[in-house]
């Protein structure tokens, strides 16, 4: 119970803040609009490249700890398009429920959690994982995605790649990890620090985007309430709370062998409700919209229990 309270509970109830006040119309769609634009286009890219610019990468980047997720979300991704594909839905929103059950919400919900329940220490597991979450996960999701529209059409895989890639660039997020690899190496190759003040300016940015980003994700949430297509949103629902972060547990434990701090880090940020991404990236195809946004809604509200169950399973 302590778990639930001291952990879990302060994250959901800045989201239940924003969406009780979305709700009641204290907080308007313009609103809950403009603070995501400033959150996940700017506040949570730098603090991305603060974070990643200050890891420690040869500490950081285990092959254990990344197998294990990724492996994790790619068995989740191929079986929720299996699944999509045995309840009737087409080629693409196959691909968008997939992606669905993918991404899981690794930023905004993950990392908080963990630092809560761990500390600020046990984060460069997390950050490793993130570094490479998007990035890949979209050139998975669109590459996938751009073959299957354009399966009978002619269109060459060069095609296809240079529409995965340009996607990918775009993304505020890869900007934000991009961006603090390019610090890092910086550093490395001239043996000096960004001056005090820019530090400073970034650790402004950073400590505001993820109250804003959770506050705001609650006026989202509101926006996307559930209708309908129950057995599809279950789907996604179970395969992201549950085996997504079996599997992870299962080959960092067993498999692996990985360090206590690495597993907490990858099984809590495998057992994540989808997040918000995995809206966008229905609505950029204009497929499965409603099953993506009712999938990021129910599951969220699930992974409170979700994530009790892990951080009392881990060590």
């Amino acid at each position: 119970m302590s778990a639930l309270l001291d952990v879990i509970l302060p994250v959901f109830l800045v989201i239940g803040f924003g969406y009780i006040v979305s709700w009641r119309g204290l907080f308007s769609e313009a609103a809950v609009d403009g603070l995501m634009r400033f959150a996940q286009n700017f506040a949570v890219p730098v603090l991305l490249a603060r974070s990643i610019a200050r890891l420690d990468l040869g500490a950081s980047y285990d092959l254990g700890l990344m197998v294990s997720f990724y492996a994790g979300a790619l068995i989740s991704f191929a079986l929720g398009m299996a699944g999509a594909r045995a309840l009737g839905r087409t080629g693409p929103e196959t691909v968008a429920i997939g992606f669905a059950c993918l991404f899981s919400n690794s930023l905004l919900l993950g990392v908080p959690i963990t630092e809560r329940a761990y500390g600020a220490e046990a984060l460069s597991g997390n950050f490793a994982i993130i570094s490479i979450h998007s990035p890949f996960l979209y050139t998975v999701g669109i590459l996938v995605m751009e073959a299957v529209r354009s399966s009978g059409t002619g269109a060459g895989l060069g095609r296809v790649g240079r529409n995965a890639l340009i996607g990918v660039l775009r993304t505020p997020l890869v900007i934000g990890i991009l961006a603090g690899f390019a610090i890092k190496a910086f550093q490395t190759l001239t043996g000096q620090d960004l001056p005090v003040p820019v530090w400073a300016a970034m650790d402004m940015m950073a400590s505001a985007a993820l109250p804003a980003a959770l506050f705001g994700l609650g006026g989202v949430l509101f926006r996307y309430r559930p209708e309908g297509d129950a057995k599809a949103i279950a789907m996604v629902t179970a395969l992201s709370l549950l085996l997504h972060p079996a599997i992870t547990y299962a080959l960092g434990r067993f498999g692996f062998g990985i360090g206590t701090d690495a597993l907490r880090s990858a099984t809590l940020t495998a057992a994540m409700a989808p997040g918000v991404n995995a809206y966008l990236f229905a609505n950029i195809y204009g497929v499965a919209r409603r099953v993506a946004a009712s999938a990021v809604l129910i599951a969220t509200a699930l992974s409170i229990l979700s994530v009790w169950l892990w951080l009392a399973i881990l060590p």
